[in-house]
């Protein structure tokens, strides 16, 4: 019998189904984005009978990056999945860039500035210390910003009462050069441990989010405990040569995979060089290569399995470890890096003028625009991406409906269970108790 938690509702157990988990990926300012897809899963949920106050239907959550706070935002409401998606947007939807890193001209000379002298005079000066910056950024906003958002500590309850399987966040370790990803989860799950990747388990917190989203050079690394001794952790799409394994390894037959960023290029499109690239353009392809490339090979990889799998005798089967693992996948339909190239603007002038130092000019991938891309928290460039989010998930109606099981148009009795329903709004914690959002973070 499960006993009651106090702010969150009890349920029976699950009925006997595919277990769902979502992915979402990296990618900075990108992950807007997954909030547009989440809206318009949400709508697509509603038009097919699913009553609006029900938990997620995801019981296990994975991310990485920007995706790992989505993804905790997600799990600290998992009893809401109404609530949840909307706060989601509403965060998304208001976002400036001095919530997530100074922008003021006093921090920008003591992290950017001295980032850029060192890159160009940096053999001259290495004696002072003083002017070896951590990053070319100073994302302490953000730190604040989680701590008043996430109420990591109504997980427990969330998973006891039925509403989530686990949360992963993966990060990766500049002290050991492993690919972490550390888990929540109140059932017990086997820890694995795989060629340069291993999984913790611990009770996830604000410092595993900034650890994960610690974008190379733009970000600080981030200091972890760990049983042998402190390790500073990177972001956690470096080295991840699987971004689905998380998602697997913790039980899920049915994986929801979210991207940043377009899976393949249509063919025959190129670009005509003009020059020697930019800083600021091999930057943008090194992130690309980091948030971008490994999802493309997973997916191929995970279908590859698939095949193999089906083509095995049943006998056969039974006396492999691999199991067919069922993936959808919801990437933009439009090059991020153009549509980022219309918002630059709207940066800071002190951010467009340090970016600018680097070769950042607009113009789509030739004008630097990919490295913006990532650091553009701006509402006119979030809005953007959670309208093209919610479009392209529309636009696969069918395909949504089916990987759920949601009877297209008609009521249905769901395969997770009825919830509490609080009557306030609640925000990116899941709290029925919280305060109303800041003015800053409304949407105009």
């Amino acid at each position: 019998m499960i006993e009651p938690v106090a702010g969150v509702e009890a349920v029976a157990p699950r009925p006997a189904s595919p277990l769902v988990g979502l992915l979402l990926t990296g990618g900075g300012a990108r992950a807007a984005y997954q909030a547009g897809v989440l809206q318009a899963l949400l709508r697509i949920a509603r038009d097919s009978g699913v009553p609006a106050d029900r938990p997620l239907p995801f019981q296990v959550l994975a991310g990485t990056s920007a995706g790992a706070i989505n993804a905790a935002g997600l799990a600290c409401g998992a009893d809401r999945f109404d609530h949840a998606a909307a706060s989601l947007v509403e965060v998304w939807a208001g976002f400036h860039v001095e919530q997530v890193y100074r922008a003021d001209s006093l921090a920008v000379i003591r992290s950017g500035a001295p980032w850029v002298t060192m890159m160009s005079f940096g053999w001259a000066l290495a004696r002072f210390r003083r002017l070896r910056p951590r990053s070319l950024l100073d994302n302490s906003p953000l730190e604040a910003l989680l701590h008043r958002l996430m109420r990591f500590d109504r997980l427990p309850a969330l998973m006891a009462a039925g509403h989530l399987r686990a949360l992963a966040v993966t990060a990766s370790s500049y002290t050991t050069g492993q690919h972490v990803t550390f888990y929540e989860s109140t059932e017990a799950l086997q820890p694995w441990s795989r060629s340069q990747r291993l999984a913790l388990r611990c009770s996830i917190g604000v410092r595993h989010l900034l650890a994960s989203a610690a974008i190379p050079f733009v970000f600080p690394a981030m200091p972890i405990d760990m049983s042998e001794g402190r390790e500073w952790f990177g972001d956690g799409s470096m080295r991840q040569a699987a971004p689905i394994s998380p998602a697997i390894h913790l039980g899920a037959e049915r994986v929801l995979v979210i991207g940043a960023g377009r899976m393949h290029e249509p063919p025959g499109r190129h670009v005509m060089a003009e020059g020697y690239p930019s800083v600021a353009e091999i930057a943008g392809h090194a992130l690309s290569n980091i948030f971008l490339d490994a999802l493309a090979v997973d997916v191929e990889r995970l279908e590859r399995i698939n095949a193999t799998l089906a083509l095995l005798p049943p006998e056969a089967r039974a006396r492999t470890p691999l199991r067919p693992v069922q993936a959808l996948v919801i990437a933009p339909s439009q090059r991020l890096d153009d549509l980022a190239a219309a918002h630059i603007d709207s940066l800071p002038l002190t951010i467009r003028t340090l970016l600018r130092s680097v070769g950042v000019s607009g113009h789509g991938a030739t004008g630097g625009a990919a490295l913006a891309s990532y650091l553009l928290f701006e509402p006119g460039y979030t809005r953007a991406l959670i309208a093209l989010g919610e479009a392209d998930t529309l636009a696969r109606r069918e395909e949504v409906q089916r990987f759920f099981g949601w009877p297209p148009g008609a009521a249905q009795r769901l395969p997770w269970p009825r919830s509490a329903a609080p009557d306030e709004r609640t925000d990116l914690t899941g709290r029925p108790d919280a305060p109303a959002w800041p003015p800053s973070m409304r949407p105009a």
